[in-house]
């Protein structure tokens, strides 16, 4: 896949497609066969720090935490974009979502892993 902007994180979405964010810039989604399906800064608005780890939940929701920002956003299939944590973050480096709701934050800036729960739509 070329043309991205400084590739840092990636992560695989339903479907066969996976999720790239790019340093200082955007994240981006591709299909299986490696097309460009959408941009989450053109398709919701959003404006990104830094974005890094990326991951995507059971729902299909892909999930970026933004190291500049100190926050880690979801970016649900339809709707907008829902902040998951807006506080308590040094440097939010990786994410990843468990099948039980839980949220995993790695935090350089702190060396830990922070866990959340969460849930977006009710079982």
């Amino acid at each position: 896949v070329p043309n991205l902007q400084g590739p840092r994180y990636i992560s695989p979405a339903p479907n066969g497609g996976f999720v790239v964010s790019e340093e200082c810039g955007d994240v981006k989604v591709f299909t299986s066969s490696r097309k460009l399906l959408c941009s989450l800064s053109s398709k919701y608005g959003h404006r990104f720090g830094n974005p890094a780890g990326v991951c995507v939940d059971v729902e299909g929701s892909i999930v970026v935490a933004d190291e500049q920002r100190r926050t880690v956003h979801l970016f649900p299939e339809h709707g907008g974009p829902i902040c998951l944590v807006s506080a308590g973050l040094r440097r939010p480096v990786g994410v990843a979502c468990s099948s039980f709701g839980h949220l995993f934050v790695a935090d350089a800036g702190e060396n830990c892993v922070k866990v959340f729960k969460y849930r977006v739509r009710p079982s």
